[in-house]
């Protein structure tokens, strides 16, 4: 029953991924009912969402070509936020991390939900900013450190700030940022786990299982997408983040 109840998360969260984001509202919290611990859970999600970024960002491959020049920037800084993440995530206790979940699955879904208007509010900060270029890469240098940092701590509602990231850099072409999203993931996900199998921390087993429902639901979601609405699969996800919120925190501090 353990590995159906991971397999089906992964088909589910490969589905939410691949339509409109959102799948480590599922599949992490099916990790840690499993009994995984809550940090070799979060380090396992990582690895078995991976394989859907790294596939997504190979499809976007043409649009993330058109400006090279950015890729060796985004790749790089991305790497560098991905390890201080993975470093906090293995350098704080496990009970501390437990208290820290509802929290993070808060802020996750805040963003989720308001995801829209934050890039509304990007685009205005982006369009009245007026630095010098030399400033304006060191900041966006920063933010693009402080986002990556955000993801190997917690891979969830990673896509959503990497996006707000990108209109407040100033990109306009959807698939170029869906595209670097994916790069971002990729590179923060990539350099995360590489830290994670030194301090063994992966539950490789059930996260094998996951990451092939995650495949698998990626694909069935190439077919099945164009008949939902999205709206309808954002409100699913919304009422399940809010739900699992919600359940983290009666269960961490009730």
């Amino acid at each position: 029953m353990e590995w159906i109840l991971l397999f089906v998360a992964g088909i589910l969260g490969g589905v939410l991924n691949s339509v409109a984001g959102g799948g480590s509202f599922i599949t992490f919290p099916a990790l840690l009912f499993v009994g995984i611990p809550p940090i070799a859970a979060n380090a396992t999600n990582t690895f078995a969402v991976c394989a859907g970024y790294i596939s997504g960002a190979y499809g976007f491959r043409k649009d993330i070509a058109k400006h090279p020049e950015v890729i060796i920037f985004t790749v790089i800084w991305s790497l560098v936020g991905g390890v201080i993440g993975a470093y906090l995530l293995l350098n704080i206790t496990e009970s501390l991390f437990l208290e820290a979940i509802p929290w993070l699955l808060l802020f996750a879904t805040l963003l989720f939900i308001f995801g829209q208007q934050i890039s509304y509010f990007a685009t205005k900060l982006a369009q009245r900013a007026s630095i010098s270029s030399r400033w304006g890469t060191v900041v966006l240098a920063l933010c693009l450190v402080l986002v990556s940092a955000y993801g190997g701590f917690f891979n969830a509602g990673l896509g959503v700030i990497v996006l707000s990231y990108l209109v407040l850099a100033g990109y306009k072409d959807i698939n170029q940022m869906n595209g670097l999203k994916l790069l971002v993931s990729s590179s923060v996900s990539l350099v995360a786990i590489a830290i994670f199998v030194t301090e063994g921390v992966i539950d490789w087993s059930r996260g094998s299982v996951v990451m092939a429902g995650t495949l698998l639901g990626g694909y069935v979601a190439a077919s099945i997408s164009r008949n939902i609405k999205q709206q309808h699969v954002r409100t699913f996800i919304a009422l399940s983040s809010i739900s699992m919120t919600i359940y983290f925190f009666i269960d961490v501090y009730w």
